[in-house]
């Protein structure tokens, strides 16, 4: 697996989610843009989203995924002997691939690589997706180089390595860039004179956003002035394309989207998780969102919206609330006083556009140097 004398190898570390895949994906695909003799290893736990990542431009690698949780008896044994799986695993990676620079994205089964790799003096570059960081990246900072953070109060809570942060915000996917909102309803069959809602539940298709939302969508005729684009994941989409047909509910349905730019232009308001990814998107669009974060995950996701409520470009909805009028109310608000949109729209402006993946590249390579 060693490069040439005069390549600079890259290993990066990631995820299970798409919320680590996608910004690590958008990362190598930048390097190989800025230098294609970078050689690259990408290294994440092997799940649905994972083994379906094959490239000719760098090489993938796999780690046993493990998880612990408090009070969780013989499964924490079981991620335990992953996790030790998992080390030595690591181990045979970095004594094959020889890398001169590690960049991680966070997850529990980095750590032992990201260890072992500080060890053996390689350099290391993390890079944290929340607001909140997440056990790994805690853990880690001692040991990094440098930390790239998302979001400005992510700087405030690594205060002691204050002198390592650099303020880069997410990586966006390829496919995300600026389209004519024409073209991006066209795209859908979508009318120009409705609003156009577009939900997402993350890329499992959250059940409690998917079942609330019809609900709520059922509450209007078919001439009402919304239409919907709906990502709903594989599970429910059977059985939503038949409810929505049902009730003459004017909705674009699809389990999973790759043309997403055109999902994001053609919005006027989206209701979504608030995973870091969807935030990063939906800051890039300035699109008006209902955000009901996911409620576990260590509370990751309601940090991630109150930054954008605190700005006044989104409405927070606890997940406890969604299915007690909370979500009725405050769409139905929005969809009579449209204004209210426009000034949500307007505020996305006190945010940064960052050039990310530029940023973090330069950030990266520089340390090359």
């Amino acid at each position: 697996m060693k490069g040439g004398k005069n390549k600079k190898r890259i290993l990066i570390v990631t995820g299970p989610s798409g919320g680590h895949i996608f910004p690590s994906l958008a990362f190598i695909e930048g390097l190989l843009e800025k230098d294609k003799n970078y050689e690259i290893l990408l290294v994440l736990p092997k799940n649905r989203i994972g083994s379906t990542i094959k490239s000719n431009n760098f090489k993938v690698d796999y780690l046993p995924i493990s998880s612990f949780r408090l009070n969780s008896g013989l499964k924490n044994l079981s991620a335990f002997l992953k996790f030790i799986s998992g080390g030595l695993k690591s181990l045979y990676i970095l004594l094959k691939f020889q890398p001169n620079l590690v960049v991680s994205f966070g997850t529990i089964s980095s750590v032992p690589l990201v260890i072992l790799a500080w060890l053996a003096r390689k350099i290391i570059f993390i890079h944290e997706q929340n607001v909140l960081p997440g056990r790994a990246n805690k853990f880690l900072a001692p040991f990094a180089d440098k930390i790239a953070v998302s979001f400005l109060e992510t700087a405030q809570i690594f205060t002691r390595y204050k002198n390592k942060i650099i303020l880069t915000g997410n990586l966006l996917r390829r496919e995300i860039k600026r389209v004519d909102k024409n073209e991006a309803l066209a795209f859908f069959g979508l009318r120009q004179d409705k609003l156009t809602v577009l939900v997402m539940g993350g890329s499992q298709g959250s059940s409690r956003i998917n079942l609330e939302c019809f609900k709520l969508f059922s509450q209007y005729s078919a001439k009402a002035e919304i239409q919907v684009i709906h990502l709903c994941g594989v599970r429910y989409f059977n059985f939503l394309i038949n409810s929505y047909k049902r009730a003459h509910i004017d909705a674009k349905l699809f389990s999973f989207l790759e043309s997403m730019s055109f999902a994001y232009e053609a919005a006027d308001l989206a209701i979504s998780r608030a995973g870091a990814t969807s935030l990063a998107e939906l800051i890039f669009y300035g699109i008006p969102a209902i955000l009901i974060p996911y409620p576990f995950a260590y509370s990751h996701q309601s940090a991630n919206a109150h930054v954008l409520e605190k700005t006044g470009a989104c409405v927070v909805i606890p997940d406890a609330r969604l299915d007690k009028g909370t979500l009725v109310e405050v769409f139905g608000e929005l969809v009579r006083e449209r204004d209210k949109l426009k000034v949500m729209r307007k505020n996305y402006e006190n945010f940064r556009r960052h050039q990310s993946a530029d940023l973090l590249i330069k950030e990266a390579t520089d340390l090359l140097k």
